[in-house]
Parts: C-alpha cells; sequence; structure tokens
C-alpha cells in the first residue's frame, strides 16, 4: 500500500487539514507496566481503550504511525446500521443462539450509534456529527432489497425515522435524477471520522491512557504476561489486543490469509457554497445499493465529499479524482467541471464471508479487525464487546468467535486476485438485475 504522508505524518487528505488538533504523542523509550496494551490507533483501538479506562484498567496504546492514521481517518465518515455480513452472521450465530439471532444482530447494529453519540456528548467532541442517511437505489431491482429493510424497521418500531421514497420523493431531497427510489433513515449518521479518533484518544488519555506515536511493535512475546516489544521499549502487560485491521503484519503465522486490503477512492470538492443547498438540501449522507457503490456527503465548509471506485486488487489508483469525476458528474450534473481539491486512498479490510473477526492467538493476546467497509459503528461495537471480554464477560465475544473464519491458502499470491474475480462475479450479476 502506498504510504503519501504530509509533514506532519498524515497522508494529505481534507480530514488532516480539517483536523481540529494536533496532538504530539511520544515515542515509547522504556520498559513499562500495564493491564492492556492496544496495538494499533484507529477506531478499534481507541474506542477499546476509552471502553477499558473507564471500567479502571491502567491501559497503554501503541501506534505505528499517527493516531487515525489508516482507515479510521480516511473513511466516508458515514455511521449506519449496516454490519457487513448480515446473512452469513445470522446463518453461523444460529448455531449458538438459536432463534434469538434477529433480536441479538438487530440490537449490536445500532449500539455502535448510541456509543459514538454518548461519547461526542460525554466528552465535549467536535466531529461535525450530522443526522439523516439515505440508501438509494439505482434500478428498480435494488427497490426490493430497499423495501424489505423498510418492513423490518417498521416491525422494529423505527417508524417515524424511516421513510421509503420513490423517484419523486429522492428528487426533492437530491439535485439528481440517478436514483429510482431511497430508504432515508434519520438514525443514521455523517460525521468527521479523523476528528472523533483523535477526540476519542484525547479522552482516552485523560483518562489515565499512556499514548504512544510513530512506535511500532516489532512482536508479541506470549505468556503467562505477555510483553510487546517496540523498536525502542517494551511494554509487559497482563493483556495484550492485537487492533491493527489490515493494516499490520504481526502475527501472521496465525493471522495470514483471514483479511485483504480493499483500496477505495475519495475526494473532496471545493467549497460549494449555495450550490451544496441546491445539491443536498438537507444534509444527506448517501450511498447506493450496487455491489461497488458510491457514497457521498456534504462537510461542515459545504464541499462534497465523494467516495467510491473500490477495487479488490490491494493496489491504490494512480489518479482517483480522473476516476471519481465522471461519477460526480452523473449523479449531479451541476457539477461539471467542478474543481477537485483533496484526493486520497482508504485501505478497508475486507473479510471473505464479511464477518468481523474476532479472537485469541493465546490465552490474553486478543485480536479484533475485518469490517469490510462498515468501519465507524462497527469498530465501537466491538471495542465494547473487548472491553467485555478482557474484563471477562465473554458471552458476545464469544459468540462472534465461534464464527467460522475463512482463511484463504496461499494468500499472498491468492487472496486479493480470489477477491477481484469475485467482485468482477457479482457485478455481473448485478448487471443482469
Amino acid at each position: 500500500m502506498k504510504q503519501q504522508q504530509t509533514i506532519a505524518g498524515r497522508v494529505s487528505s481534507y480530514y488532516s487539514a480539517t483536523l481540529n488538533e494536533q496532538i504530539d504523542y511520544p515515542v515509547l523509550q522504556d520498559t513499562i507496566e500495564t493491564d492492556v496494551v492496544i496495538i494499533g490507533g484507529g477506531f478499534t483501538g481507541v474506542a477499546s481503550a476509552v471502553e477499558l479506562a473507564e471500567r479502571g484498567f491502567r491501559v497503554v496504546l501503541v501506534e505505528a504511525n499517527r493516531l487515525g492514521w489508516g482507515a479510521s481517518g480516511r473513511n466516508g465518515g458515514q455511521v449506519t446500521g449496516s454490519l457487513s455480513g448480515d446473512e452469513a452472521m445470522r446463518r453461523e450465530m444460529r448455531k449458538t443462539l438459536g432463534d434469538e439471532v434477529d433480536d441479538f444482530i438487530w440490537h449490536l447494529r445500532w449500539r455502535g450509534h448510541e456509543i459514538i453519540k454518548s461519547r461526542v456528548e460525554k466528552y465535549g467532541i467536535q466531529c461535525d456529527l450530522r443526522y439523516g442517511h439515505l440508501h438509494a437505489a439505482c434500478k428498480p431491482a435494488h427497490m426490493k432489497e430497499l423495501e424489505a429493510s423498510y418492513r423490518e424497521a417498521q416491525q422494529r418500531g423505527m417508524g417515524e425515522e424511516v421513510t421509503l421514497l420513490d423517484t419523486a420523493g429522492v428528487r426533492e431531497l437530491l439535485d439528481t435524477d440517478f436514483y429510482c427510489g431511497a430508504l432515508r433513515n434519520n438514525r443514521n449518521m455523517h460525521l468527521h471520522p479523523l476528528n472523533l479518533c483523535v477526540g476519542e484518544a484525547k479522552a482516552a488519555a485523560g483518562l489515565g491512557v499512556q499514548i504512544f506515536e510513530q512506535t511500532r511493535v516489532e512482536e508479541i512475546l506470549h505468556g503467562e504476561r505477555p510483553a510487546v516489544i517496540t523498536s525502542q521499549g517494551r511494554i509487559n502487560a497482563r493483556h495484550v489486543l492485537l487492533a491493527g485491521d489490515v493494516y499490520h503484519r504481526l502475527e501472521q503465522k496465525k493471522l495470514k490469509g483471514m483479511i485483504f486490503p480493499a483500496m477505495g477512492g475519495i475526494v473532496t470538492t471545493k467549497p460549494l457554497g449555495e450550490l451544496a443547498q441546491q445539491i443536498n438540501p438537507h444534509n444527506l449522507a448517501v450511498y447506493d445499493c450496487r455491489f461497488v457503490l458510491d457514497y457521498y456527503r456534504m462537510t461542515a465548509d459545504q464541499r462534497l465529499l465523494f467516495g467510491g471506485g473500490c477495487n479488490y486488487s490491494g493496489r491504490d489508483s494512480r489518479d482517483i479524482a480522473a476516476e471519481l469525476r465522471p461519477a460526480i458528474e452523473r449523479t449531479f450534473p451541476r457539477l461539471k467541471g467542478v474543481e477537485i481539491e483533496f484526493e486520497w486512498s482508504c485501505a478497508m479490510g475486507i473479510v471473505i464471508n464479511r464477518i468481523p473477526q474476532l479472537g485469541r492467538l493465546s490465552p490474553n493476546v486478543w485480536y479484533c479487525q475485518g469490517y469490510s467497509g462498515h468501519g465507524i459503528a462497527s469498530s465501537h461495537i466491538m471495542g465494547e464487546i473487548m472491553a467485555d471480554a478482557i474484563s471477562g464477560h465473554l458471552e458476545k465475544f464469544d459468540t462472534f468467535a465461534a464464527c467460522k473464519q475463512i482463511r484463504v491458502p496461499f494468500a499472498d499470491l491468492l487472496g486479493n486476485p480470489m477477491l477481484a474475480a469475485g467482485m468482477w462475479y457479482y457485478q455481473m450479476l448485478e448487471r443482469l438485475r
């Protein structure tokens, strides 16, 4: 993966340029003792750190780059109640939960919203949190999926928060003729993910969490009291949580072939001023129903932030703006020729069956990864589950850990080509619908 960085140590992006506060944490250069050491300063690591610190644990968090350096600080900023792999999870979890599985997954899928909302309010995190989302249909066949989601939401008491829209209904909300319908969801949110991640880390530090940046982990020593060895230091702990998702290369003997990078591109336009109110007057986040989808929203300073073009090769695009401009102009003809000021890539951790991977490498060395493009809400859900597990409450952790985790043999050679072939197959099926 290409690692283009700014002088401040962050990937050049709109989010980096609008970071509220640049907090510099030290490099670990000593041997220290703690209860839990977390490897990875993205949402999984930071959310777990807050949860554990609130429960009284001594926590150390180490990040090889800067906090939020990976997907947590580069994504589309949409917080939706979509757990990637819902159906696969139902099949796997039915073995342990039986008829309770549907209720378990339904309530779980909204837990991330509750955690984020509560944390933003409790710690005063400024991250441009807004409500309102459209899941949009590009052709009539997509409406069946939206109608099913609408019926389930109605049955479960979300009637006042969801609205099923036809073509005219979408046209009242967006200045586009690209969609034939949509499901509006006012519980879903959108936000500035890097400001949320850095804000949560600041909250964790205020709770006593020791945070170290530019501190690369070289080895995990397993045992009754495990240790993490960094380039210049050592951390002895009771528990280790590996939370690096697709960006780390640790413990590959056990984790290799389980998660793969899919590269997505994101751009932001110049500030649109009054034009922003014309194309998206209700400030809704949007993504469509296609297998390889487009997603977008307005930023706080009235830019269009637009992502898509996901590829499973594991390689960055050479010209993200050129690839996404046709999709922008197709969606919003008013924006033909609009100036694009920022472009960057985001590597998402893709799991073959789309079920988040929770497990143990040894009795007190844990891992949590693999959100398949739904990371903001899912990482906060899993952060709470991991904190529960480390605290001795294993019910939800065991439910996920019992799910079959698919491993691709000869992953370095076959992993991403297999994902690319799968993407091509599903795109072909979609064109026939």
